[in-house]
């Protein structure tokens, strides 16, 4: 089956959507998949398409229901004749269902939901008109996102869930980093990781508030925050305030988080809502011991003292024992990085990603073709 489908992310930085957005484009068109993909001019997301070699079109859009930007997507979807629109963003989502309305004959409609927050954050419920009509098909990262939004009243039968995917490759002859040598620490100082944005949800200050206890049972120990946002100086004050800022180390935003992954000790995901995390997915590639929160989609990445712990969510306490339990059992350690590295290799590929979301046209074109 010849297939054409357009993808849209209105995004103007770059995180893990936007990674597997284009993954999913490149996975599409190695498949031989015609493959366009549309967002705001001199962003990443379109920059880094077309590094790939993929067909962009830049399309500057203001919001989710921007008139002129709509009247654009509107003509590349006229002139392009795709048969699928997949949406990856909230606002590509109104855009691209307002634009492919009008548009004869009718694409199929594709939204990629990764997040596990309700979709009616506004108090108005506004939302429910959004997410009612318009689209054919979700694809949610995790059952958790599914569950989610089934509770939220949209029907289960037009939801998909297809994991988000990594790249093995990307981690061949990946070194570990030196973290004594950059952060002057005494040989054999343990590392304890969290990569994520400060956002509140990723909620970092509970694994500060977790630090005195995992302290005091390994004195000789890094807990590192890698990440940049909004939330860091809160948890920087938080750190401060419980005496634990000289033990607590802010890298900012970093290129070289594989390396950083090869050489920590656990990584932590303290987050109170996780769409899926595929920071998490990086770490058990590399065959760390991780921790992170019963919420969302982390309990299907780490399946509970098989690919990792899980610990209740805002509970330092719980958070610090499970790390000591790995600090502390090296042969548990070396046995959760095994099973999550074959874990990640049976179900969460960019191969897995790209096929569950081919699956998902195909599905929606044959169910055209039958009406």
């Amino acid at each position: 089956m010849s297939l054409r489908v357009l993808h849209i992310d209105t995004e103007k930085g770059w995180r893990g959507g936007e990674q597997q957005a284009l993954n999913l484009a490149t996975g599409l068109a190695r498949r031989g998949v015609a493959t366009l993909c549309v967002g705001q001019p001199d962003q990443p997301y379109v920059q880094r398409c077309a590094a790939a070699g993929l067909d962009v079109a830049a399309i500057r859009t203001r919001g989710e229901a921007d008139p002129v930007g709509i009247a654009k997507l509107r003509g590349v979807i006229r002139s392009w004749r795709p048969d699928v629109v997949h949406m990856h963003t909230s606002h590509a989502h109104t855009l691209g269902v307002i634009a492919s309305r009008s548009v004869r004959p009718r694409p199929r409609t594709v939204v990629s939901r990764r997040v596990d927050f309700t979709i009616y954050r506004n108090a108005l419920r506004l939302s429910w008109f959004k997410y009612r009509f318009g689209v054919d098909r979700y694809v949610a990262i995790s059952r958790g996102i599914r569950e989610q939004m089934v509770k939220d009243g949209i029907p289960a039968e037009r939801i998909r869930v297809v994991h988000s995917g990594i790249d093995l490759s990307r981690f061949d002859g990946v070194r570990s980093h030196d973290y004594a040598a950059e952060f002057g620490l005494a040989p054999g100082t343990r590392i304890v990781l969290d990569v994520a944005a400060f956002g509140w949800h990723k909620a970092q200050e509970v694994l500060v508030r977790a630090a005195p206890e995992i302290l005091r049972a390994f004195p000789a120990t890094r807990i590192v925050l890698v990440g940049e946002g909004e939330c860091m100086e809160k948890v920087r004050a938080e750190a401060r305030a419980l005496g634990v800022e000289r033990e607590i180390v802010f890298t900012g935003f970093r290129n070289d988080v594989p390396s950083l992954l090869a050489g920590c000790d656990c990584f932590v995901m303290c987050s109170v809502l996780e769409g899926l995390c595929t920071s998490l997915l990086d770490a058990l590639a590399l065959r760390r011991a991780a921790v992170g929160s019963a919420v969302g989609g982390i309990p299907e990445v780490l399946l509970d003292g098989s690919t990792g712990l899980l610990v209740p969510p805002r509970d330092p306490a719980a958070l610090a024992a499970a790390v000591v339990r790995v600090l502390g059992d090296g042969a548990l350690a070396a046995r959760l990085g095994d099973e999550g590295r074959r874990h990640v290799e049976r179900d969460f590929t960019t191969d897995s990603m790209v096929e569950g979301n081919l699956a998902v046209y195909r599905d929606l074109l044959a169910e055209g073709a039958t009406r």
